[in-house]
């Protein structure tokens, strides 16, 4: 655990007080607890101490040790454990706490810290020279399923990449920190699969996923793994309804599998329209084109999983190329097809392909300072 000190003098009030309101909060919160057992409350005290100040000051270390009748080094020693109480002056509008535990460093936490530097400054702690951004590198904030993911305040902001991170923090620095929304910031529900749900499906359901791989299998000719990163987003909708579907036969979920096999994946097939996806007659569609020969890994730019690759090749894109020239408004197209609610953006589709198609992968470290997925 790292060593945590109170801050120099210079910076502690003489004296610390809670606020009217706080106080009548502090009276009430300390009589939820038995005879006896009142130091059980330094905890939430604490943490109104620090929403009040900013941070936990020695003065209301004392002050909170004093009403709860705790010697100091016991209030002491609960304000140095834990990396929620703040020691020292933070950023009066952000203070960025970085989960760098194992899971959120082999996500990306590296490229968080990097932005959190080039961001607000070299060193943790240090503030911004108006005062207002600061951050830290903590250890496990308890969403690891969501990594890489920071905690500014009582909120997490989960499944986070450096661009993402950096949007968040210039909202704070322009005081419009509370549009951001809170938990994933792409399009996940809590802690649900990243593509959607994977088990208690309808028959017909499984069919339909058994019958997207097997034709994906049969076009490319090869085993792709499972891609995390990339796999298709499912709305509530989507799910709601496949739930309500009544079960097909196991027959019929085979003879559904079977004719998936003989679907083309041509950019130039026809497909059916599907309800809230822009058409593929629109004039914003990017120009597919023959798949050719070798087509790029499309699976290396982040955010693009195995079965998006496919959709892409339905829609006749098969090259970093072809990316890399979409307008905004194709990528808004593309956006509405893959129902990504702006994902292409966040991950920054264009510029990783530009990248690909200038160097491959060489080009691309050069660029992002780390090999694609």
């Amino acid at each position: 655990m790292s060593v945590r000190r109170l801050a120099e003098d210079q910076f502690q009030p003489a004296a610390f007080a809670f606020s009217k309101e706080n106080a009548v909060w502090v009276e009430k919160t300390i009589n939820k607890y038995p005879e006896g057992r009142q130091q059980s409350a330094i905890i939430p005290l604490m943490m109104r101490a620090q929403e009040q100040e900013g941070w936990v000051t020695k003065a209301a270390i004392e002050k909170i040790a004093d009403m709860l009748d705790m010697a100091y080094i016991r209030a002491l020693e609960v304000a140095t454990f834990y990396t929620q109480f703040q020691l020292h002056p933070v950023g009066t509008r952000a203070h960025v706490q970085v989960c760098g535990t194992t899971p959120c460093m082999l996500r990306g936490a590296e490229g968080l810290i990097k932005i959190c530097k080039s961001r607000i400054s070299d060193h943790a702690f240090e503030r911004t020279a108006d005062g207002t951004l600061s951050w830290e590198e903590v250890e496990c904030q308890g969403a690891c399923v969501n990594a890489p993911m920071v905690v500014i305040g009582k909120d997490t902001y989960e499944d986070l990449t450096p661009t993402r991170l950096e949007e968040i923090i210039d909202a704070f620095a322009a005081g419009k920190g509370h549009e951001i929304p809170t938990g994933p910031q792409i399009d996940r529900v809590f802690s649900a699969p990243e593509g959607g749900l994977t088990s208690l499906l309808s028959d017909e359901a499984q069919a339909k996923s058994t019958a997207g791989k097997v034709a994906k299998a049969t076009a490319e000719a090869v085993s792709i793994p499972p891609s995390e990163a990339g796999r298709a987003k499912s709305t509530d909708a989507e799910t709601n309804q496949s739930l309500k579907t009544p079960a097909t036969a196991p027959a019929e979920a085979a003879k559904n599998a079977k004719a998936a096999e003989t679907q083309p994946l041509s950019g130039t097939a026809a497909a059916e329209p599907v309800a809230g996806k822009p058409s593929l007659d629109d004039k914003n569609r990017p120009a597919g084109i023959e798949r050719p020969a070798q087509p790029d890994d499309l699976q290396l730019i982040s955010g693009v999983g195995p079965k998006i690759e496919g959709t892409l090749h339905e829609l006749g894109i098969f090259t970093f190329a072809q990316i890399a020239s979409w307008h905004e408004a194709e990528r808004h197209w593309v956006d509405g097809y893959l129902n990504f609610k702006g994902r292409i953006e966040r991950d920054d589709w264009v510029r990783q392909a530009e990248a690909l198609a200038k160097g491959g992968e060489a080009e691309y470290i050069k660029v992002f300072g780390k090999k694609p997925r």
